[in-house]
């Protein structure tokens, strides 16, 4: 008997599609084919068929009158893997017609909490994936909770997807990172 292997990987923001947003975020392409073939070869060259990918909001750009006329569906026919569309800001219109405003997985003994914008993150998990904010920062804490947000975009990772294992163990470094950085100033304040 074959044993599959499923990857969890997580992702958000690649308003495919949506010319505007090179210049808006900065991207490092020339025009918006250029950026559509980048990020889904980028994808693909991770993710496999049989993975299951989190995508946290704004996967394309508008369909209809006001859009580009591609539909959410064509784009995930090139795009490997098994989705699951956590709403973003820009995906009314879409025909992505996703439901989920936030999602909650357990994994490696911990709840994670998931969620396009930052600001609507949980306080009551210790570790919130989000996207929304394209390179403004990749890692943060909330200082009043003490909860770690991660940014899944790809303007933050690269263009590429984050598997679960990738996250976690940056989210580990930076704790210690920080951790050291906050009792060497702790130690300062009482000198």
């Amino acid at each position: 008997m074959e044993v599959i292997k499923i990857k969890y990987w997580f992702t958000s923001d690649y308003h495919l599609g949506h010319a505007k947003i090179i210049e808006y975020s900065e991207r490092p392409f020339k025009n918006v084919n250029k950026m559509d073939k980048q990020i889904i070869k980028n994808h693909n060259s991770r993710v496999k068929k049989t993975d299951t990918v989190f995508f946290l909001g704004d996967f394309c750009f508008k369909t209809g009158k006001q859009g580009n006329g591609v539909s959410a569906l064509k784009w995930l026919k090139k795009l490997n893997g098994n989705f699951v569309f956590i709403r973003g800001n820009h995906d009314y219109g879409n025909s992505l017609n996703s439901i989920i405003e936030y999602a909650v997985i357990h994994y490696g003994g911990q709840d994670i909490y998931m969620c396009h914008r930052p600001q609507d993150y949980n306080p009551e998990y210790e570790l919130n994936l989000v996207g929304h904010v394209h390179k403004q920062w990749k890692i943060k804490r909330d200082e009043k909770y003490g909860t770690i947000l991660y940014n899944v975009g790809v303007d933050a990772n690269k263009f590429h997807p984050v598997d679960i294992q990738e996250i976690l163990g940056e989210v580990a470094k930076w704790k210690k990172t920080n951790l050291e950085k906050s009792k060497l100033n702790q130690q300062i304040l009482k000198i």
